[in-house]
């Protein structure tokens, strides 16, 4: 497992919750915000608990596109070992600066998707239930900081 050496979780929170997400599922991109219902990548993909989740950038530090890729590679033999169906997904800010290749996950639980991220040093991943909004679980320890986004959980020791 990696160690996270974040500077501002607060600020990286209120980052990650103001991303967008994209789904892509039979040629169409499916948008995932967290704090909203997620109702059209349900009706075509449903699941009981989702998640999404990257390899990129471990502990939010730019890598190279070839670690990238080599980790990417690394996170979906280890989706595979463990029998979560994905379908492939990214994350991107509205400004274009910032794009990584993730994967949705479907039917996985919240215990199972945080240790995956933390094997991966990812600071966060999204989770939900069918029906609920979508959750932002920060995989490091609530600040001292007050973050200002709702639907954001701290999953950290």
């Amino acid at each position: 497992m990696r160690e996270l050496q974040i500077v501002n979780a607060a600020e990286l929170a209120a980052a990650y919750a103001r991303a967008e997400y994209a789904v892509a599922l039979d040629g169409d991109a499916l948008l995932l915000r967290v704090g909203r219902p997620a109702r059209d990548l349900e009706a075509y993909w449903p699941a009981r608990q989702y998640g999404f989740i990257t390899a990129w950038n471990p502990a939010s530090v730019p890598h190279s596109d070839a670690a990238n890729e080599a980790a990417n590679a690394a996170l979906i033999a280890r989706l595979d070992a463990i029998g979560v169906p994905r379908q492939p997904a990214h994350a991107y800010d509205k400004d274009g600066h910032w794009c990584e290749a993730g994967w949705l996950l479907g039917d996985v639980d919240e215990a199972l998707l945080d240790r995956v991220g933390r094997e991966f040093g990812q600071a966060g991943v999204l989770a939900w239930t069918f029906g609920e909004p979508v959750r932002l679980r920060m995989l490091m320890p609530r600040p001292a900081q007050p973050v200002p986004e709702a639907c954001i959980d701290w999953a950290g020791a």
